[in-house]
């Protein structure tokens, strides 16, 4: 279609990098392909990050893989901003100078 789409992300690493890489791997696909990427972008994310933690939890049982990873997104579409995240990673927005809260980081202390 004729929207401008921008995807980014980080993904911090816990235990070694094996789930970080495999999420920076395979999380954007599984949203560029859910099927609604176009109507539901948050749906789109929050679908696809189960997804990608699905594929690796498998992957890690096979493998006897160990780590596990935090991670942080942003999908930007038109003029539209999607954010989300699992762990403790965090996303800031500036704008105009001033910090724009977006979000409440997941934390131990948090009900």
């Amino acid at each position: 279609d004729d929207i401008d789409r921008s995807y980014f992300a980080v993904f911090d690493g816990h235990g070694g990098v094996d789930a970080a890489n495999y999420s920076a791997t395979h999380l954007h696909v599984n949203v560029g392909l859910h099927e609604e990427i176009v109507k539901n972008p948050a749906k789109a994310l929050k679908c696809s990050f189960q997804k990608t933690d699905e594929m690796f939890l498998f992957k890690a049982k096979r493998e006897k893989l160990r780590s596990g990873t935090t991670g942080v997104s942003a999908l930007i579409v038109g003029n539209n901003l999607h954010i989300a995240w699992l762990g403790d990673s965090q996303v800031m927005l500036v704008q105009q100078g001033k910090a724009v809260t977006l979000m409440e980081p997941h934390k131990p202390e948090r009900e």
